[in-house]
């Protein structure tokens, strides 16, 4: 009997309801982490060290994470400082920065390389909404494809004589209430990030 989490629909082999159930939560609460992570990296007006998530620096040929070669801290709230461990690597943090779409301007003093977090303009609020917007679309697709999967596995199930009609209708709204619960999770955590960005300080 396989258990096996595959994502393809027409691979999905489980032998319970509860097995489905499972496997749906873990991908359902994946595709809230990640986007929680993503939206992390779009910037507000206020300094935060997790918009350089994204950033990856030219390590001896390896990009790394700039958090993996470099202290960061946040000493005033329209100020990121960035202390390599290697002052070697300041150009190529440097130059990852400025090639980001995150339209900040680092300078440095041969040491540190400090990042002055200017205040949005009304047009980059409104880029980084879209930007937004784009982002909370992408898992909320994530999300719907997971109700597919999830269909699809009991539909099988039922195809199999492993569960009643009754069981297969009882399922499929089980898995409705389940994807409406992270429908809305998702909306309200790009609402919350929406607000931070339209905030004017």
């Amino acid at each position: 009997m396989k258990t096996e989490h595959e994502t393809a629909p027409s691979g999905l082999s489980f032998s319970s309801m509860k097995d489905i159930e499972t496997n749906l939560k873990a991908r359902m609460d994946k595709a809230l982490s990640d986007l929680q992570h993503e939206m992390a990296s779009i910037r507000t007006g206020r300094a935060s060290v997790s918009i350089l998530d994204q950033i990856r620096v030219d390590y001896y040929g390896t990009p790394t994470p700039l958090n993996q070669v470099a202290n960061l801290h946040v000493p005033e709230p329209s100020l990121i400082t960035i202390q390599p461990w290697d002052v070697s690597l300041i150009g190529a943090i440097e130059k990852s920065i400025r090639v980001s779409d995150l339209g900040l301007n680092p300078a440095n003093d041969g040491k540190v390389i400090r990042l002055p977090i200017p205040p949005l303009t009304e047009e980059r609020r409104k880029e980084l909404v879209k930007k937004l917007h784009g982002t909370a679309e992408h898992h909320r697709v994530s999300v719907r494809n997971v109700r597919r999967d999830g269909n699809e596995a009991v539909k099988k199930l039922l195809k199999d004589k492993k569960i009643t009609e009754d069981e297969d209708k009882r399922a499929h709204d089980e898995i409705q209430k389940l994807t409406d619960a992270y429908m809305a999770k998702v909306d309200q955590a790009a609402k919350t990030k929406e607000k931070e960005i339209l905030e004017i300080k």
